[in-house]
């Protein structure tokens, strides 16, 4: 029986109608739609700067921006052309899609590939994404397809009244959010968010990062941030000293992400919270005991590290379990350390667990109260601000 096409929704149409192979030339058909990354190009390191998201990501950045037949999209971050070509066929005939990548090789890729899928309705511009591009403006939606460290003033004013934006936000460390913004009185706030880390934006908008390793063999790498202070000789040999561990009585139930308990560490943290990558060598010497196996969040001070593990507690009477989060701390003040981001943890779950979290971008500025859970990150022209309501 065929299916109702009037019900699925736009982004799943224009997915389904879109050929996703024409925008990976070479790449095995079935890897080509799986739900994975698939890397476009690397830098000289060998460090991914341009990659096609999980087709599960793409639709939900989609979704979030609500596109509509008819409307004028600007997309940051052109890469392979395939996400520029579902907005394309979202918007129609009488819409229009501007496309925007830093580097010329991918730009002339995506014009190739797009004309490959017979997409005519998408002009394909080089340039730095962070200035937009005025001369298509305005635009009813604004969407950047790598990440971001703030809103550059560019995007907002190039967004018409009623408009819609959607970035992917680094917000502090490791804490990367995908938000939908809208203007209210006052200035911008959201309307939404997901979990989502993208390649971050290249240019004058540029936050690009560092890696720390802390084992000879570089099977334990910290992923360090612009806004994180990591003394690399310092932590040398940190994971050969004493191991200090602190449970917090603070529960998760199977499969329920620790987004938010994350992004509140984020926030109150000196140093706020990064990536940990362990390789599974690190964890068979017993290292490392990590919270999923690709490693954990961490943070360090000085010479001091502490990141986050779990263990599971008995099963209840139905056979189901829940995890129980820890903290481990290595160095002189390890254990000290640990304590302290084991209270946070405490502090979040006894008062703001239960509360939503609310993004904004004001006009004027605010200032921030962490004692009921109002947080202003710095940033040159748009502070952002984090609020538990």
């Amino acid at each position: 029986m065929a299916e109702d096409i009037n019900r699925i929704s736009a982004v799943e149409v224009a997915m389904r109608r879109t050929p996703r192979h024409l925008f990976l030339p070479g790449v095995p058909m079935r890897q080509a739609y799986a739900d994975e990354t698939v890397a476009a190009k690397t830098d000289a390191h060998g460090t991914s700067i341009s990659a096609p998201s999980q087709p599960r990501i793409v639709a939900m950045m989609l979704e979030q921006l609500a596109v509509r037949p008819g409307q004028r999209v600007m997309e940051v971050g052109a890469g392979t052309g395939y996400n520029a070509a579902l907005l394309a066929a979202i918007v129609g005939d009488a819409g229009r899609v501007v496309t925007i990548d830093v580097d010329e090789d991918l730009v002339e890729k995506a014009r190739k590939h797009l004309a490959a899928a017979d997409v005519t309705n998408v002009d394909v511009v080089h340039g730095d994404g962070a200035l937009g591009y005025a001369k298509g403006a305005p635009y009813d939606r604004i969407i950047a397809t790598v990440g971001a460290h703030e809103a550059p003033t560019a995007w907002l004013k190039q967004l018409s009244a009623g408009g819609r934006l959607v970035v992917p936000l680094r917000l502090r460390g490791a804490a990367s959010r995908s938000i939908i913004f809208e203007r209210s009185d006052g200035g911008w706030r959201d309307q939404g968010s997901e979990l989502a880390v993208f390649t971050p934006l290249r240019g004058i908008g540029d936050d690009a990062g560092r890696l720390v390793s802390l084992t000879p063999e570089q099977d334990v790498i910290l992923q360090v941030h612009n806004d994180q202070d990591v003394d690399a000789a310092a932590l040398a040999g940190v994971l050969e000293t004493e191991r200090r561990k602190i449970w917090t009585d603070v529960f998760f139930p199977p499969m329920v992400p620790y987004e938010w308990m994350d992004l509140w560490l984020a926030c109150r943290l000196d140093n706020a919270i990064m990536r940990m990558n362990v390789q599974p060598t690190a964890v068979e010497r017993g290292v490392v005991t990590p919270m999923f196996g690709w490693g954990a969040m961490a943070t360090t001070r000085g010479a001091d590290l502490a990141y986050l593990t779990t263990r599971p507690t008995p099963a209840r009477p139905d056979g189901s379990r829940l995890y129980e989060v820890g903290v481990i701390g290595h160095g002189p003040a390890g254990r000290d350390l640990a304590h302290h981001v084991s209270a946070e943890i405490r502090t979040w779950n006894a008062t703001y667990r239960s509360r939503r979290v609310c993004f904004g971008i004001p006009d004027a500025p605010v200032e921030p109260d962490p004692t009921v859970g109002r947080f202003v990150l710095a940033r040159s022209h748009h502070p952002i601000t984090v609020t538990w309501e």
